[in-house]
């Protein structure tokens, strides 16, 4: 699907207290293939508030947008960027919509936000994130953008009293200055 099919383009800005914490409810059914278990109101208002601090440190390690609709500045989502302690000039990554907008082309349209702010604006060399096996609609969201699948990290989640594995992806630098842009 083109931009032009989509008339509701979404648009990353930094999180907000007040309105964020309301993605909660819409989050709770999404949770099937993230990392983690579906959270309390109470733990995504600390989540928020945390993400709102992290944006006034030095240097900054984290960055979390809320994604939202450019028409009429509805949350659909949230990603974060998070600087890798472990690797010279490289982010983690991760996002989350609500199902009601999934396969609408959104996720695309996040997974490439988050890129651009890490390549463009951070100045970095990889950017990597994980998913779950079994979520083949992700997979072809990172592959889409670019991105490579580079291989299985087993047993790295325990999630519902089971450990999964995850799938890696991750882009270069280079690669992200060379991809193939679709046609307007």
């Amino acid at each position: 699907m083109t931009a032009a099919a989509i008339s509701r383009r979404p648009a990353g800005r930094p999180c907000a207290a007040s309105s964020d914490s309301m993605i909660l409810p819409a989050l709770s059914d999404a949770t099937e293939h993230l990392s983690f278990e579906p959270r309390s109101q109470a733990e995504v208002e600390q989540i928020v508030a945390r993400s709102i601090e992290s944006a006034t440190t030095a240097p900054r390690t984290e960055y979390a947008v809320a994604v939202v609709l450019r028409d009429n500045s509805e949350l659909i989502g949230f990603g974060r960027l998070a600087m890798d302690p472990h690797q010279q000039r490289a982010a983690t990554f991760g996002f989350a919509l609500r199902p009601d907008v999934w396969a609408r082309g959104y996720g695309l349209k996040t997974v490439n936000l988050l890129l651009g702010l890490g390549f463009e604006d951070l100045n970095l060399h990889r950017i990597w994130g994980t998913r779950a096996p079994l979520n083949e609609a992700s997979a072809r969201t990172m592959l889409k953008a670019g991105m490579v699948e580079e291989g299985c990290i087993r047993e790295h989640i325990q999630k519902g009293g089971a450990w999964r594995d995850s799938v890696v992806h991750a882009i270069l630098e280079r690669e992200w200055k060379n991809r193939v842009l679709p046609a307007a």
